[in-house]
């Protein structure tokens, strides 16, 4: 453009700059918005005719689309992203990133890591100790292996691109992609202990607090193989008992119940068989929602005859151990149906193998788990707490509804703003003021799913029972319960840093002192870390220590350190300032001695030197 342009040229100008970058950024949404192409190409269109009446007025973008747009063939993404780029030109607003992470998701910082990391070990040690050896497999798997096999959640799982003639999915779960692995190698691995920790993705209504994500981890344990009857399944039981009392959460209980003896209440009611797997679902939301709700459920929306329906209600109010189970023995109609009377055979089995791992007082018989995917063939089972369901919904078992509540009223809200969401596409915002925990752990018999990848003739040839730990929700009760002992003032045994001794100086700077008594430690196998300064003040060292919680600090002062008797140092545990620990001077250590004194006092205890490791290979 001429430095002579007429005021109302240079206007002119000004205002088809504008609109062109206006018209970028409505492209480069549309783009992000996955819009149809003819959409984009509508939109890509005008873009190039502000563009070219710039170019007449003798304004020349190098990076212009129009050549783009005039190659035969030319895509109106590839158009797009042209002409959203152009909008960096010279002259056009910074690039106004959206720094959040995806809905569902979360950035985990230090102290939600360290609590994480602790989680996992805990879980993993419980899980080696009964035999299991560990998998991986890919985070998506191919779109038929996961179609078909979670009942109504199918609609939460995560579709990927064509990329190249594949039509992949995003993992569900780590049942199916273990099960899918059995059936590819099942004459090395028919047998098979196995654990898998490892994240998951559902396009579920989020509720953060509560430990509901889209992308979240599931620790899973599965024993594949023919053995006989409810001996894996009573040890998956108690391999789920002893890793939850290992992380300290109280007042579980393990709800059970055998799709078997469901089935056959469902077809001894009269139920349809082409409806026994939807009315299924809708009994699996008990622990959640009012039978009132259920009822209408499986009568309006799912078309079930009423007196069917309340058929079915005499039965799932029922829950309780060795009692329920006898009354269900005594039940003429019922243990005559020969679905039902085989799951009553192996629920008595289970609870005699329960009593011997002297776990049974942990368990609940309870007729109204159903568990939602259509996979499950036994036994099935989930872990609830108090927290588990919505409030105003917490039984004795955390998951049956009050008298009060039973009928309806004030607890339906919270599921038909569920369910509202659901249908307007699950973007809506969920109040997680109304929303419980939810089962902490759940899992069951599964004899079919391998025989269905393997196509064998025999549907059972590979039967399978595991559990899956939900990491996020046992995160979300220890995380709170972390958050209350900080707020009272208490020390807790989770650190966002396992550094177990802070090397620092008083009065002189030190540093290559300072280096070198750390790079000791660090060779002893001692965690350590000192300040990146040449002279840093000691309210700011022992600021460091007070924050990060750690236990131990090595002082360097430089008539100790220099001293004619030998190098000294002073070692001072770190329990707070007003403790008799944080007003004395600490005690004085050879520095020959540092590494000895402080394994004694609980420094690097169990630590192995750099030198007395072993190859891992």
């Amino acid at each position: 453009m001429s430095s002579q342009a007429s005021p109302e040229l240079a206007a002119q100008i000004a205002s088809l700059q504008k609109a062109r970058d206006e018209q970028a950024a409505k492209v480069s949404q549309l783009k992000s918005q996955k819009a149809e192409s003819a959409a984009i190409k509508a939109e890509v269109d005008v873009l190039l005719a502000l563009k070219k009446q710039l170019e007449g007025l003798g304004i020349v973008d190098p990076r212009s689309v129009s050549s783009s747009s005039k190659k035969a063939g030319g895509s109106a993404n590839k158009s797009a992203s042209a002409a959203a780029s152009s909008s960096s030109s010279k002259g056009a607003a910074p690039v106004a990133y959206t720094l959040k992470t995806p809905k569902g998701t979360r950035d985990w910082e230090p102290l939600a890591m360290s609590l994480r990391k602790k989680i996992f070990s805990t879980i993993e040690e419980v899980f080696s100790s009964h035999g299991a050896v560990t998998i991986d497999t890919p985070v998506f798997e191919l779109k038929e292996i996961l179609s078909g096999k979670y009942g109504e959640d199918s609609k939460l799982i995560y579709d990927l691109q064509d990329q190249g003639g594949e039509l992949c999915s995003l993992r569900y779960d780590l049942t199916v992609p273990f099960a899918r692995f059995v059936a590819m190698n099942q004459t090395e691995y028919g047998n098979i202990k196995r654990y898998h920790i490892a994240k998951v993705y559902r396009r579920d209504q989020p509720a953060m607090s509560k430990g509901r994500f889209r992308e979240f981890y599931q620790c899973d344990f599965d024993i594949a193989g023919v053995y006989d009857p409810m001996l894996p399944d009573s040890e998956i039981l108690c391999i789920l008992v002893e890793a939850l009392d290992a992380l300290g959460i109280d007042g579980f209980t393990i709800k059970l119940n055998h799709r078997k003896i469901l089935d056959g209440i469902f077809d001894v009611c009269g139920v349809p068989a082409d409806k026994i797997r939807t009315i299924s679902s809708a009994v699996d939301k008990l622990d959640k929602s009012p039978w009132s709700e259920v009822r209408r459920e499986m009568v309006v929306d799912k078309g079930l005859d009423e007196a069917v329906a309340d058929k079915i209600g005499e039965y799932v109010k029922h829950r309780g151990g060795r009692d329920l189970l006898e009354r269900l023995e005594h039940d003429a109609v019922l243990s005559a149906h020969p679905t039902a009377s085989q799951g009553l055979k192996d629920m008595a089995l289970l609870f005699d193998f329960l009593d011997v791992y002297g776990i049974t007082d942990r368990m609940s018989f309870d007729l109204s788990l159903a568990r939602g995917l259509d996979y499950y063939t036994g036994i099935i089972y989930e872990a609830v707490t108090a927290a588990s369901a919505p409030p105003g919904f917490a039984g004795k078992d955390g998951g049956a509804p009050s008298a009060a509540v039973a009928a309806g009223g004030e607890a339906d809200k919270p599921k038909k703003a569920a369910a509202a969401a659901a249908k307007s596409g699950g973007d809506d915002e969920v109040d997680e003021s109304t929303v419980g925990v939810g089962s902490i752990a759940a899992g069951g018999r599964y004899d079919n799913l391998v025989g269905m990848f393997s196509g064998s003739k025999k549907p059972d040839a590979v039967p399978c029972v595991g559990v899956s730990i939900g990491v996020e929700r046992v995160f979300a009760i220890m995380m709170q319960r972390l958050r209350e002992r900080e707020a009272k003032g208490e020390r807790t045994g989770v650190r966002s840093k396992d550094v177990e001794v802070y090397v620092m100086s008083v009065g002189d700077g030190l540093l290559k002192e300072r280096m070198s008594v750390a790079k000791l430690l660090w060779n002893a196998g001692i965690k350590a870390e000192f300040m990146y300064k040449n002279k840093p003040k000691l309210p700011a060292q022992f600021s460091a220590v007070e924050k990060e919680g750690i236990p131990y600090a090595v002082m360097l002062a430089p008539a100790e350190w220099n001293a004619e008797s030998g190098r000294t140092v002073r070692v001072k545990q770190q329990k707070g300032k007003d403790s008799a620990e944080g007003q004395s001077q600490g005690d004085v250590v050879a520095l020959d001695d540092l590494v000895d004194y402080l394994k004694r006092v609980g420094a690097g205890r169990n630590a192995v030197a750099l030198k007395d490791r072993t190859r891992i290979v």
